[in-house]
């Protein structure tokens, strides 16, 4: 059995859920199915910090190309190669595949459909086209989550569900539970002027579609009663963010609200461990990893209940409206206050949290392929 898998987005600078989920499958699909022959197609060198493991039934075809890489010369080996299983973990397919071709594919959120002005006319455009092909080319496709299966019932209704399999993002709990040193910690805090449990914490890119523009309102309205706190946002500029950069810079509070732009995962464990709580008002996730590492890092969380994250969080968080700052502010007062509720969501993330593996994962995208 030869499965072919598109690997590229493991080459991409900035690091995501997406890519998480591709690196974590690669690192253990290999020993799931010893006997099957993997092949891994990217175009550049992998990110250091996506490199995935390596199995002596993997092969890496490294296949430089300057232009539109998946359309052309990815489809051409393929085409050529012709394996007995083609994996897409991203929400896109060549568009020129031989009929016989079987396809599986992941669909890992439909974001600018249900939020439209949180994407530019370019992107959506692009997204739409990948999409509406993906859906009409796979054999079969895994939804991240029963919210995702939703919104691609909604938007594509002469969609089968029976194609559709739900699997969840795992999680490897590991490296966030592993406790940092308190000298440690402090060093690292030191750098950007913040104390243990001095701190709300949010963790992901600077986009549009992650609220933080209300975030920060709200978190000005914590000021006037917590006027200790601070806001450390730990993401990259991503796109469309100039309304986020604008709101921290004519805030009175800017120099509370802390960009740190992308941090090391060493960093991340820290920051983690550390925060008073983590606020995560998203508008809208196909999954949302961060809910977990809160979890892993026993950090409360607060978070917006839509899309898939009361499914995923389950009762491990505090929730809010994501579309309303005052409930925002008032759910931030509320978790920066109150101990015994931070100490009661500790508790029940870490019970939540055995919800999720990596290794469930695969073992199910696994059999799922092999159908």
């Amino acid at each position: 059995m030869r499965i072919a898998i598109q690997v590229s987005d493991l080459d991409q600078s900035r690091i995501d859920g997406t890519r998480v989920y591709i690196r974590e499958l690669i690192n253990r699909l290999g020993s799931l199915a010893p006997d099957a022959f993997f092949e891994l197609y990217h175009q550049k060198d992998f990110h250091p910090d996506l490199q995935p493991k390596t199995f002596p039934n993997y092969q890496e075809k490294k296949i430089p190309f300057p232009w539109a890489w998946m359309q052309t010369r990815f489809a051409w080996e393929v085409l050529q190669s012709a394996p007995d299983k083609l994996f897409l973990p991203i929400q896109a397919a060549p568009f020129f595949l031989a009929k016989k071709q079987q396809v599986i594919a992941t669909v890992h959120d439909l974001a600018w459909k249900k939020f439209p002005e949180t994407f530019s006319w370019g992107d959506r455009l692009r997204l739409d086209l990948h999409l509406a092909h993906v859906v009409r080319r796979a054999d079969k496709l895994i939804a991240v989550s029963e919210s995702t299966k939703k919104d691609l019932l909604e938007y594509f209704p002469s969609l089968s569900p029976e194609k559709i399999q739900v699997i969840h993002h795992g999680f490897d709990g590991a490296f966030y539970q592993e406790q940092v040193p308190e000298e440690e910690q402090a060093a690292i805090l030191s750098q950007y002027n913040v104390k243990k449990e001095g701190y709300v914490l949010y963790v992901g890119a600077l986009q549009p579609r992650k609220n933080l523009v209300r975030l920060i309102e709200a978190f000005e309205k914590l000021k006037e009663e917590s006027p200790e706190a601070k806001l450390v946002l730990a993401g990259e500029v991503a796109w469309l963010a100039g309304d986020i950069l604008e709101a921290q810079n004519k805030s009175i509070f800017k120099d509370d609200i802390i960009l740190l732009g992308r941090v090391s995962f060493e960093t991340l464990r820290v920051l983690y461990q550390s925060a008073r709580l983590v606020a995560f008002p998203s508008l809208y996730e196909g999954f949302g990893l961060p809910v977990l590492e809160a979890f892993a890092s026993k950090t409360p969380l607060l978070t917006a209940d839509n899309s898939s994250l009361r499914e995923v969080a389950g009762e491990g968080a505090l929730y809010c409206n994501g579309e309303d700052v005052l409930d925002i502010a008032m759910k931030l007062q509320e978790l920066w206050q109150n101990q015994t509720l931070r100490e009661a969501l500790r508790v029940r993330g870490q019970e939540e949290l055995k919800r999720f593996s990596w290794e469930k994962c695969a073992k199910e995208t696994l059999d799922f392929i092999l159908k």
